[in-house]
């Protein structure tokens, strides 16, 4: 289950990067339609989601292993 676990962590943060290259690359041009914008915020949206999941997994993670080591 771990590696399962860590495995969609892997995917989520690598589809976060490739959408924040997206996002710089679509905000560096002058010319976006609002449906672009609209649909680069929403997949940004659900990017943040997922990494703020694994972020608080983690730290989650990290708090009960310290209450294991004592």
């Amino acid at each position: 289950m771990s590696r399962l676990a860590h495995n969609i962590k892997a995917v989520q943060l690598g589809t976060a990067a490739e959408l924040l290259q997206h996002a710089s690359d679509t905000f560096g041009y002058q010319a976006q339609g609002r449906e672009d914008l609209r649909r680069l915020a929403k997949e940004l949206t659900g990017a943040l989601r997922d990494v703020l999941r694994v972020a608080t997994s983690r730290g989650q993670l990290l708090a009960a292993s310290d209450r294991h080591r004592f």
